[in-house]
């Protein structure tokens, strides 16, 4: 039976996959395993993206976490990160997300953060997910007293805003800024931070109607960001996924900045001033070879994790890194919060702009990005970690390996969100590598059908 937590909390198709009974369980076990220490009544902050199904999941799940006797304060829509911020500094319990990220409107998630607004290790997700099989016996039900109840507040955008503009307080005066919200929760955040900062903000995807989130817009869809940036004489382009935890940006030329280009960029400022602890960035091993000899270069070292923020969190805890992050746009600064912050990414990377006095398309040639093909082979989701069962996805794998070896590398990985095994190659022909990467992600759709 394939496990319930991905690499970023249960996802599924709300309604669905995700019901409302299931988001019940999880907040009932999930209270239950993150404050069952505790002598006190527990408290468990609770925040959704704009998503039609982010109401229904969230009511369900603050019910089930009433039931075992835990508080909950409903933030409403709110990015990712300022739950993880919020959570942290009232000293809750517990903080919980509903949201599917960058994935489409159908789709939704549930991720937890423990009291110190950390994403949970395995082994908590685990003793979760057992509760839950286990038909919650474990699981006593108070009545009376006993019970919990919801609190509702309607001003922690504002902390978050507050607290990402004292992390870091770059002047934007001059700066003309577009901004994609992804018709998600930083269609009010993000946009009012860098207002206050006093940049000239375009705004765009920031009329969020539950239904629109992620639709042909933000960080997984940047072709209208990048011509509205040269239609506009932007200096930057700034595009957020649907829960706000990660960034992508836009050069003005229009060209795309990616997360690796940006932990570069801002890694080797923040290293020019002392603020890069022990001179390391964390990355996962999908960040691009460019990446790797760009830190050869500077005298930075490079922590690899697999793939998942969370592992990349759990190394910089593990060494005292102060940056790490992905390709994709999560990046973390962990002397300012504890998850991905699209916000703090965007503020770090104009504050280098400003200080430096350079362009970004100026910034961004620090690093040569590679060529590279990333294809996703579509399986089922309980077959997607068993790719190297089938012997022909095997001989394949060995054989591509065995071409690229010196020149470039292979990388297959199931996707920790989606059912998707995910062929990354990368070499010095586009156009060879991106032919290899569809026919190895072809073969394993058709073997593992």
């Amino acid at each position: 039976m394939a496990r319930l937590f991905g690499t970023d909390g249960v996802r599924g198709v709300a309604n669905e996959d995700l019901t409302p009974l299931f988001a019940m369980q999880l907040g009932q076990a999930g209270a239950y395993v993150l404050s069952k220490e505790k002598e006190h009544k527990p408290t468990i902050m609770v925040g959704c993206d704009t998503r039609i199904s982010g109401d229904m999941l969230a009511n369900a799940l603050m019910a089930g976490a009433c039931s075992v006797g835990a508080n909950c304060v409903f933030v409403g829509v709110i990015p990712t990160p300022a739950v993880a911020y919020l959570t942290q500094k009232y000293r809750a319990d517990a903080g919980v997300v509903i949201s599917a990220s960058h994935n489409p409107v159908e789709f939704n998630g549930i991720k937890f953060f423990d009291g110190n607004g950390y994403k949970l290790p395995d082994e908590l997700e685990d003793e979760i997910e057992a509760l839950i099989r286990g038909n919650l016996q474990d699981i006593k039900f108070p009545v009376g007293l006993g019970v919990g109840k919801v609190k509702y507040r309607t001003d922690a955008r504002e902390e978050y805003i507050n607290h990402s503009i004292r992390s870091v307080p770059v002047n934007l005066s001059g700066l003309k800024i577009v901004v994609d919200c992804a018709e998600g929760a930083a269609y009010y955040t993000s946009v009012e931070a860098l207002k206050e900062l006093g940049g000239i903000i375009v705004a765009i995807h920031n009329n969020p109607d539950g239904t629109n989130i992620n639709s042909n817009c933000g960080s997984t869809h940047m072709e209208e960001l990048q011509a509205r940036v040269v239609y506009e004489k932007a200096n930057i382009g700034l595009a957020f996924d649907g829960d706000a935890d990660r960034l992508m940006a836009v050069d003005e030329n229009g060209n795309v900045v990616n997360g690796d280009q940006i932990m570069a960029i801002v890694g080797n400022h923040m290293k020019s001033q002392g603020k890069l602890k022990k001179d390391t960035i964390v990355a996962t091993v999908m960040s691009n070879l460019g990446f790797f000899l760009m830190a050869q270069k500077n005298g930075l070292t490079i922590e690899q994790t697999k793939v998942g923020d969370r592992y990349v969190m759990e190394r910089m805890k593990e060494i005292g890194a102060s940056l790490g992050g992905e390709q994709s746009g999560h990046i973390i600064f962990l002397d300012e919060n504890t998850t991905g912050d699209g916000l703090l990414s965007a503020l770090h990377l104009l504050q280098v702009m400003v200080e430096t006095g350079r362009t970004l398309s100026d910034l961004a040639c620090i690093m040569e990005m590679l060529p590279q093909a990333l294809v996703n082979a579509k399986v089922a989701d309980h077959k997607k970690e068993k790719y190297l069962d089938y012997p022909r996805v095997a001989e394949a794998i060995r054989t591509l390996e065995t071409k690229f070896a010196g020149e470039g590398r292979v990388l297959i990985r199931p996707s920790g969100t989606e059912p998707l095994v995910r062929v990354m190659i990368e070499g010095k022909d586009q156009d060879v590598i991106r032919e290899e990467a569809e026919k190895l992600a072809n073969l394993i759709q058709d073997v593992m059908f």
